[in-house]
């Protein structure tokens, strides 16, 4: 199943929502997320700076990945953002590509 890498914060309201409910809370509130779009939760890590958390997660697809970050993102509580991750051996499959490619101006 493809990986995907969810990163964010929360709004202000988020933000009183985890206050108020805890952070294992959040993390069974995903781990249902993902199982409802036909995925697995694979980790969960709150962080601090730029981003709230780092959620990396296996998912069917990218719809799934889509309809999880939509209804994320429509709560209003969360900026997110959805990142999906290559495996090494796809990354060497992709290096034999020969895509065709000209630079601007070159």
């Amino acid at each position: 199943m493809p990986k995907y890498m969810f990163t964010g914060s929360f709004t202000p309201q988020g933000g009183k929502g985890i206050v108020a409910e805890g952070g294992s809370a959040r993390v069974k509130v995903v781990e249902t997320l993902m199982a409802s779009v036909g995925g697995k939760l694979e980790s969960y890590h709150f962080s601090f700076g730029a981003d709230d958390y780092v959620i990396i997660a296996d998912l069917p697809d990218n719809e799934a990945a889509a309809a999880g970050a939509l209804a994320v993102g429509s709560s209003g509580a969360v900026n997110n953002r959805t990142i999906p991750l290559l495996t090494p051996e796809e990354v060497d499959r992709v290096a034999k590509r020969s895509p065709s490619y000209r630079a601007p101006g070159a």
